[in-house]
């Protein structure tokens, strides 16, 4: 069995030809983050060679989980040979991480990615000098058209690797590594001598506390490092990273055929103007309000009116009812299926079509390399707010999902940011609050193109404003951690890969329509069609409409103080999609002209949408709220963030809805003082409240025991 270990910098092409090779269905974006765990996989035609795709990483110092991970792996694995991914257009980044793989010892092959990038940039790499500088072998491939992964194979599979010397730096530093090398010789194995030397010289937390050594070894490993700072007049870790770098350096140079320095290609054309610190934002409005346009009003919307009015409308219905009456089926599991399954779980896959149009529209997006502009712009904006830039990449994959979304906050180091951003990332409209959009959207407000992107934005000022907020509580002050990020060239999006992603999202759904709305249904049907004695009633004397009563008060100043809303948002929490399954059930399952005059009937226009902002801000499903759970690691966090996102919602939801009734010109002292009271807090919070000093926001945490 053959081990192999793939591992390289974020965006350097890595998933990819992990795919290429296995052909693992994974999906490859143009963000950080996509591979957070390792994965592994068996080479086509040769089961015996085992792959592990590592997660993309800078550097071997364990200060992200991908790192801790990789180097774990590498380390205590000992992989048969790692193939180290570089991508040839970013050489002098991408080369700092090969420095330190060759300084494990372990067989490697560095493998060029791009290099038809390359040549599109009028560059060129001289990959026979560059294997002799680096001493290793050295191959040039584009994992995209899957340029040279037949020879690459051969280099992986062959029986002895190449051997070769460690990279050599300052005379200085080797004699002080020398040194510590033979302090910690019969400590750690010979074959692991030079990769601990340095990470000793480094002063590497993780390594100065898991390597038993001796008072004596460990006084001498000091009195080498204070000496070589005063030699140096430098701190030992830059020391190290100055001395990578000289070597890099060298390497680049030689290696770099025609370069033309200056050169502005067609990416850094079209950064210029949608990266610009002016223009950048009106076209990222612009960009979203045209996906939505597409997607819900559009070519979106007609599919889901076909399926709504044709399929789910006529053809399902009409046939079960045809078949359960020719089989005689009793009228009450009739009611049942036809009213509760067919039109609960029907009308929430006539959104299927929206769905898939804008997963299609935002698979573009991410795989041109818009998306990652996107959060270099987002960045821009979070840090004038103190707000971390890495937060918008879990609010990016929570327009999918929550759940992964709150997963990939383990991306972002700082313990404060990533509880703040696990907090923040359900506001995010994502696929199962997009059919409370388009139907929001489709039945109060058919021909106006704001509504449903304006749910978009909405989402993003509630992450920001909250961000305000929470900064200056005891529990998030501090300085935020900086963000860095590769920002891929452009390039046209492959098909295959936005098919996928469409496809995958939408099947997701459906899957979710097959299983939990179904049961939901069963159960809202039972629950609007029983009274408590358990006697088949109207809606009207039904358990559902006696407890949904209960909230309505609650609800009434949101302007949809109705039972059917109230019993919506509570069926809610287990699928947000049961928002509208559970409105189309406890109105009778009618035709769509039929249930649109009656959602008219039953809301204002503004309340309508008073209940989509509700519904966007409120707590999120259970699925959602285990995951937040589970990465809280404490229910007492878990609370805060359902409790805060409550509250958040109904205070959004109660100005938007008060302020259109004073807007309407009939409203009473009421309504001025709920406005009133929603205003004050918001400006309490953003404006008037100061942020607490980090020295308390500390003890706090210390108390909370984090």
């Amino acid at each position: 069995m053959i081990n192999v270990a793939l591992a390289g910098n974020a965006n350097c092409g890595k998933t990819t030809l992990f795919n290429a090779l296995t052909g693992a269905n994974q999906f490859v974006g143009n963000w950080p983050g996509v591979t957070v765990e390792k994965k592994s996989g068996r080479l086509k035609k040769h089961k015996d060679v085992v792959i592990q795709d590592l997660p993309g990483i800078y550097s071997l110092s364990p200060y992200s989980p991908e790192e801790v991970v990789s180097r774990r792996y590498l380390i205590d694995g000992r992989p048969d040979v790692i193939v180290n991914v570089i991508d040839g257009t970013n050489l002098e980044r991408n080369l700092y991480l090969t420095l330190q793989l060759m300084e494990t010892g372990l067989p490697i092959i560095c493998a060029v990615n791009m290099v038809d990038l390359l040549k599109k940039q009028g560059k060129h790499i001289n990959l026979k000098k560059m294997e002799y500088l680096l001493g290793v072998p050295v191959i040039g491939i584009s994992a995209l058209k899957k340029t040279n992964l037949d020879v690459l194979i051969d280099m992986m599979i062959e029986e002895k690797h190449k051997e070769y010397s460690f990279p050599k730096y300052d005379d200085r530093l080797e004699s002080a590594l020398s040194m510590i090398e033979d302090q910690l010789r019969g400590v750690v194995s010979d074959e692991d001598l030079r990769f601990y030397a340095i990470k000793f010289f480094e002063q590497d937390d993780d390594v100065w506390g898991n390597v038993a050594l001796d008072s004596t070894r460990r006084s001498e490993i000091e009195e080498l490092i204070k000496t070589a700072e005063k030699v140096f007049g430098d701190e030992t870790g830059s020391i190290v990273a100055n001395a990578r770098y000289d070597f890099i350096a060298r390497v680049v140079d030689m290696s770099i055929v025609n370069e033309k320095d200056f050169v502005m290609t067609a990416s850094d054309y079209v950064d210029m103007v949608v990266t610009n610190r002016i223009l950048a934002l009106p076209i990222f409005v612009l960009v979203m309000w045209l996906v939505y346009y597409i997607s819900i009003q559009t070519i979106g919307g007609a599919g889901s009116d076909w399926v709504d009015d044709v399929l789910f409308g006529e053809l399902v219905p009409d046939t079960a009812t045809a078949l359960l009456k020719s089989w005689h089926v009793a009228s009450w599991m009739q009611g049942l299926i036809i009213d509760g399954i067919i039109g609960g779980v029907g009308a929430v896959l006539g959104f299927v079509p929206q769905i898939a149009v804008l997963f299609l529209c935002l698979g573009i997006l991410e795989d041109c390399g818009y998306m990652a502009r996107v959060a270099f712009v987002m960045d821009r904006i979070f840090h004038r707010f103190n707000l971390s830039g890495k937060s918008f990449i879990p609010l990016l994959i929570s327009t999918g999902c929550g759940v992964p979304g709150i997963m990939s906050t383990r991306t972002i180091e700082s313990e404060k940011d990533r509880k703040m951003t696990i907090m923040l990332t359900t506001f995010m409209p994502c696929s199962a609050k997009l059919t409370i959009i388009g139907l929001i959207s489709g039945t109060f407000f058919p021909h106006q193109s704001w509504v449903a992107p304006s749910a978009y934005f909405i989402g993003m000022a509630a992450v920001v404003c909250s961000g305000i907020f929470l900064k200056k509580t005891q529990l998030f002050a501090g300085e935020t951690q900086p963000f860095v990020m590769e920002l891929p060239a452009y390039h046209l999006p492959k098909a295959l890969n936005i098919l996928r992603y469409s496809y995958e999202r939408s099947i997701a759904f459906i899957q979710k329509a097959g299983t939990i709305i179904f049961a939901s249904m069963v159960l809202i049907w039972f629950l609007s069609s029983f009274n408590f004695k358990m006697q088949m009633v109207s809606q009207q004397e039904s358990m559902l409409k006696t407890i949904g009563s209960i909230f309505v008060p609650i609800f009434k100043p949101l302007g949809f103080g109705d039972w059917h809303a109230c019993a919506a948002v509570f069926a809610g929490l287990i699928a947000k999609e049961n928002c509208i399954s559970t409105i189309q059930v406890t109105f009778g399952n009618p035709s769509n002209a039929v249930f649109d005059k009656l959602m008219l009937s039953h809301f204002s226009s503004f309340g309508a949408y008073s209940f989509l902002v509700f519904n966007l801000l409120c707590a999120p499903c259970f699925a959602a709220i285990s995951a937040m759970n589970k990465e809280f690691g404490d229910y007492k966090w878990t609370l805060r963030a359902v409790g805060y996102q409550t509250l958040l919602a109904y205070l959004a939801a109660l100005v938007i809805c008060q302020s259109s009734v004073i807007l309407s010109g009939s409203y009473t002292w009421l309504n001025v003082l709920g406005v009133a009271i929603g205003v004050l807090i918001f400006a309490y919070g953003l404006v008037i409240k100061r942020p607490a000093k980090t020295v308390d926001a500390e003890s706090q945490l210390a108390k909370e025991g984090i």
